[in-house]
């Protein structure tokens, strides 16, 4: 399929989950992998991957983490607003739909959960690979962990509060 042609490929569900429905040839990914890069070197100059910045947030010690957490929370929902309100589509003119949200007491225990792991290990999921990429090799074990705790999760989705 040419570009043009998969410009023109529209969801015509409107309950979707934003996976788009083009395919591109695998060096498309490529930019993926650049941008991944380039948010891990911000990442560590940030000191955002310090253990010891990390544990300074859960001890209640320094503003740095929460600064950056807040910063990013702001961001996102200035973004999520001026989606919304221009109606701004992909870069292939797909649109974005953000569903509405229902909580549930799930997400207070998952929340518990990926709060107590971030403090014991002092890693978030997000940046684990520039962790190991710094030489911290220990980190690969919280990387299985966070591995097989999504396969566990996944498993037993169905008996889970929800």
């Amino acid at each position: 399929m040419t570009d043009h042609k998969e410009a023109d490929i529209r969801h015509q569900d409107t309950n979707c989950t934003n996976e788009s429905r083009l395919k591109h040839r695998w060096y498309y990914n490529l930019k993926y992998l650049l941008a991944g890069i380039i948010f891990g070197i911000i990442f560590v100059k940030a000191e955002v991957i310090s253990w010891f910045r990390i544990q300074e947030m859960f001890r209640l010690q320094s503003f740095h983490m929460y600064g950056i957490i807040g910063s990013a929370v702001l961001v996102g929902m200035i973004s999520v607003g001026v989606i919304k309100k221009f109606n701004i589509k992909t870069i292939y003119g797909e649109p974005i739909i953000i569903p509405s949200k229902k909580f549930n007491k799930g997400q207070i225990y998952g929340g518990l959960i990926f709060g107590f792991g971030w403090a014991i290990t002092g890693a978030c999921p997000g940046p684990l690979f520039a962790q190991i990429g710094t030489g911290a090799l220990a980190v690969s074990v919280t990387l299985l962990s966070a591995v097989a705790g999504t396969w566990v999760y996944g498993y037993f989705r169905d008996q889970l509060p929800h």
